[in-house]
This record gives structure tokens, C-alpha cells and sequence, in this order.
């Protein structure tokens, strides 16, 4: 618990002497390289601190954490709320200060809708922000398809980067329709994104029919029943790279699945499309360690060879 502590105490000082600052984790648990702590992380996205519990604390071990705790914030300017994902519908709480009607992710000069304390997912993954940065190095004057976009924040970095246009395809108009929020919020011009609200397994055509791209983006949930099993499924996308990028282009392939390795993601590509090369896999963020380099998320680059004419 005293690391906790500790590092809530440095988060403490930030908020103290800044103004403005960006969302990061604070503390990350569930690598497995705080025995004992597996069950816990903590997020900040100003003004509001997550803890969020994977399964049940020790008895009491909450309330000693919070006694600990509040002191060193002010309740004005914070608010601290518990999310319990080991329970039906990961309820939500707040144990301290009042939790705004509207709460931002902050990367930067972006901002980003959250929806704290509504699901259990807040809208933003902070364990991402290696892929965002890789985007951002990559995306100027690119046309950019962005799979299974969810509150399209990937494509909100490409269009501040320079992309020359983002399609982003999901599933849920309602994650869409936050990621048409999340580039008004930053005022970026709308004639720079598109939102297709398809199932991308059985709508290729509509997924194509905006291209070509020469960057794509796949970023699935790893189970998602009755539409997306990474394990069976990763592979049908792959194999319709060279039809969405027919000039070639960069692939950046996400796999949050600790289950599965970055050499299956490997595999895929071999099997699928042996006319993509891997360049890299981008390093896993410091906020994010993790005693297994294979259970943390792959995020793999390759490079597609134009198709022959």
C-alpha cells in the first residue's frame, strides 16, 4: 500500500503546482510486479483519481488506503472515485470531492470525452498512448482507416497530426458518435474524418469503399461475443489488408489479449498476408510494467507491399 501512497503523494504535488495535466496511471497493479498488489490500479485524469479494484481488496484495506489518502488533496479541486470491476456491471463510486457533470483525458492540447463512473470502461485508454505517439510520428498526409475505432481517439491524434483523412469504422453508433464529439471538442475540421457504423466482418465493401488508405489502424476488443474473437477472427482482417491499401502502406496491429502472443499476431501476418513486413513492435509504456512481456499489449508495425497490377 505505501508505494500507493507514495505516488499519490507526488500526484498530490503536480496538483498543487500546475495548472493543467495530462492523464497518465498512476499506479498499475495488474502487471504483476507489485506482489500483492495485482488486484489495483489508479488512474488520473484531472480533476478526478480512479481506483479501480479487479477483485476484492483485503478486509479494511480501502478504508486504510482512503484514510491515508484524502489528506492530501483538496475536495474542491479532486474527487476521488472506486470502480469494483470484480462486481455485476463494475459499479462506480465516489468516496471523495464531487465528481463533474464533465470529465476530460488529457493528452497535450487534446482533450478527450470520459465517461467515469457510467460503464465500466472510462472511454480512454491510457495504456495506448504508445500507439497514439507512433500515429502522431506517422500520420501526416496519410489517408488512414481506423478499425474497430470505439471513441475514435487514435483518429483525433492522426487529424492533429496532419492526416490527410481518417474513416473510422465501429460497430457502435454511440462510440462513434463520442468520437465525432472528441474531434468538435478539439476543433478539428470535420472534412477530415468519416464515422461507418458497421460491423467490419460482414461490411467490407463499406469499409473499402472510402479508400484507399495507406495506413491501417486494427485495434480489436480481444472477445467480444457475437462480434469479434481476436483468436479466430484477427485473422479476416488481416488478409483484406492488400485490398484496402492496393499501393501499400503501414499497419499498426493491436492485440490486448494477454492469452494470446505477440507471436500469434505473427503468425497471422505470415499466414494471411506474407506481403506485409514487420518493421517494430513499439514498447509498452513505463506506466504499464508488466512481469510478461507477451501479457502486455503488442502493438505491431508492418509494412504492406503494393499489390501487383
Amino acid at each position: 500500500m505505501q508505494i500507493i501512497i507514495e505516488r499519490l503523494a507526488l500526484l498530490a504535488e503536480k496538483t498543487h503546482s500546475q495548472t493543467a495535466i495530462d492523464s497518465y496511471r498512476v499506479f498499475h497493479g495488474r502487471g504483476r510486479t507489485f506482489p500483492g498488489l495485482e488486484f489495483i490500479t489508479v488512474d488520473f485524469f484531472q480533476p478526478a483519481i480512479l481506483i479501480t479494484l479487479f477483485f476484492a481488496p483485503p478486509e479494511q484495506w480501502l478504508d486504510e488506503l482512503l484514510i491515508n489518502i484524502t489528506p492530501l488533496f483538496d475536495a474542491e479541486t479532486t474527487v476521488l472515485v472506486v470502480q469494483r470491476r470484480y462486481l455485476p456491471s463494475a459499479p462506480s463510486e465516489v468516496v471523495f470531492g464531487n465528481l463533474p457533470d464533465t470529465v476530460f483525458a488529457r493528452r497535450g492540447n487534446l482533450l478527450f470525452n470520459l465517461h467515469l463512473a457510467q460503464q465500466q470502461n472510462s472511454g480512454y485508454f491510457l495504456d495506448m498512448e504508445p500507439g497514439r505517439e507512433w500515429i502522431e510520428q506517422h500520420a501526416a498526409g496519410k489517408r488512414v482507416l481506423n478499425l474497430f475505432a470505439y471513441t475514435c481517439a487514435f483518429s483525433v491524434v492522426a487529424v492533429a497530426a496532419g492526416a490527410e483523412k481518417v474513416v473510422n469504422v465501429d460497430m457502435s453508433s454511440a462510440a462513434l458518435n463520442l468520437g465525432r464529439e472528441n474531434h468538435q471538442l478539439n476543433n478539428l475540421a470535420k472534412n477530415k474524418s468519416e464515422y461507418v457504423a458497421e460491423n467490419i466482418l460482414k461490411s467490407w465493401a463499406r469499409v473499402k469503399k472510402p479508400g484507399p488508405y495507406d495506413m491501417v489502424i486494427i485495434d480489436p476488443p480481444s472477445y467480444q461475443k457475437g462480434s469479434f474473437i481476436a483468436e479466430k477472427d484477427y485473422a479476416k482482417v488481416i488478409r483484406r489488408l492488400p485490398e484496402l491499401m492496393p499501393a501499400g502502406g503501414l499497419v499498426l496491429a493491436c492485440l490486448n489479449a494477454p492469452e494470446l502472443s505477440e507471436g500469434f499476431l505473427k503468425q497471422q501476418f505470415i499466414e494471411q498476408c506474407p506481403q506485409a513486413t514487420f518493421i517494430e513492435r513499439v514498447k509498452p509504456h513505463a506506466d504499464f510494467p508488466d512481469v510478461d512481456s507477451e501479457q502486455q499489449l503488442k502493438l505491431l508495425v508492418y509494412q504492406v507491399a503494393a499489390s501487383l497490377s
